[in-house]
């Protein structure tokens, strides 16, 4: 699996978590940004994270923020991407196996890295069910066109 990671500057400590969490797991990724701790626009480094995701360059993407939620809020905007902000495991679980979900969204200020691995490592290595789900997420690729 090929992951793009990102983060602005209020997650650059999860992000930086997760990136060891995928060499630990032996996963491709690639960091999109930032390295640094003074203030930076989520959008910018959101938007390509998903856009690559959607043109297929990479499998998933993970983006981290203060909360999670600018980062979500705007990879979603990017037509076939299906962002989930998830700050527990059994959401993280549920949106891949319902939602195949392609980017994980989560919040520094809102949980630890501890947590924040968990949540990472449950979402890269949980597979989509497909049946049922594969419907509902056809219809909303229906719609966005």
């Amino acid at each position: 699996m090929k992951v793009a990671i990102g983060s602005d500057h209020g997650g650059v400590n999860i992000k930086n978590e997760i990136i060891q969490l995928m060499e630990e797991l032996g996963m491709q990724y690639e960091d999109f940004g930032c390295d640094c701790t003074t203030s930076v626009d989520y959008s910018d480094y959101a938007i390509p994270v998903a856009e690559k995701v959607a043109a297929g360059e990479f499998d998933r993407g993970i983006l981290i923020c203060g909360t999670g939620i600018g980062m979500s809020i705007a990879a979603n905007k990017v037509k076939g991407i299906r962002c989930a902000l998830c700050h527990d495991v059994f959401s993280a679980k549920a949106t891949r196996e319902h939602n195949d979900s392609n980017v994980l969204a989560m919040g520094e200020r809102v949980i630890g890295p501890g947590l924040a691995r968990e949540i990472a490592q449950t979402w890269l290595t949980t597979e989509f069910e497909g049946g049922r789900h594969a419907r509902r997420i056809g219809k909303i690729a229906e719609y966005e066109g």
